[in-house]
């Protein structure tokens, strides 16, 4: 297994623990936040050029999707190349604007399990690796891991600010 040439940028131990459970807990905290809408709240624009709160949910089940991939892909390969996708392409598709949020909801919650399972169970020396991202260059795991740990909760921010903008 090939590591990253510094050391710098890996984070202290107690500090990826809370990261990970701050992960751990982004499937319990999307739920709350979209507890008892009905469809309209769900699948209405309440803010222009913003997605719909179903757009959000079904946007984190893709994206941490692809970031479960993309770090498992960071342990077991040798910087590997991750690509870049548009996910504002993404969200307009049919799967992603009008599908129920349950589908999206479950595989989060799948994903969360799987992620937190592999993510806990690597040693010290792992959390080195680093992957080429076709946009952002090096991208170690520690840096996945913070950008994707607060990632459901920027989306939380998101839908909450959606739903208070209704009239």
């Amino acid at each position: 297994m090939q590591e990253s040439d510094s050391n710098e940028d890996r984070l202290p131990a107690a500090e990826r623990a809370t990261l990970l459970e701050q992960l751990r807990g982004a499937p319990t905290r999307l739920e709350a936040s979209v507890r008892g809408l009905d469809a309209k709240g769900l699948h209405t624009a309440w803010q222009a050029g913003e997605w719909t709160v179903a757009q959000n949910i079904h946007h984190v089940a893709d994206a941490h999707l692809n970031a479960f991939s993309r770090m498992k892909m960071t342990v077991c390969a040798d910087r590997p190349h991750l690509e870049p996708y548009d996910q504002d392409a993404w969200a307009a598709t049919p799967d992603a604007s009008e599908a129920p949020i349950d589908w999206s909801l479950s595989l989060i919650r799948a994903v969360h399990a799987r992620w937190h399972a592999l993510l806990e169970s690597l040693p010290e020396d792992a959390w080195s690796r680093a992957a080429r991202h076709g946009e952002l260059g090096e991208v170690s795991l520690d840096s996945l891991l913070s950008y994707y740990a607060q990632h459901g909760d920027v989306h939380v921010t998101q839908i909450e600010q959606t739903l208070a903008a209704r009239p």
